[in-house]
């Protein structure tokens, strides 16, 4: 798929400080969006939203320490 393709090519071509400042962006965008939600929703999507941080968050950090341990 292109879109896949396209967001592989812009990953090969930028640095760490690039990914990050993506990330902040997203970051940013989850706040404000997260701030606008109902209050009735903002328990249930919190729930999610730890689920898939958790999901998410161990397997990167597998993967970093397995690469800070063989330098």
């Amino acid at each position: 798929m292109k879109l896949f393709d396209a967001a592989n090519r812009y990953c090969q071509e930028s640095t760490w400080k690039t990914i990050a400042a993506l990330k902040f962006c997203l970051l940013s965008l989850g706040v404000i969006i997260g701030m606008l939600l109902p209050q009735s929703w903002k328990l249930p999507i919190i729930a999610v939203c730890a689920v898939v941080f958790a999901i998410t968050y161990i397997p990167l950090m597998h993967k970093l320490l397995r690469i800070v341990k063989t330098m």
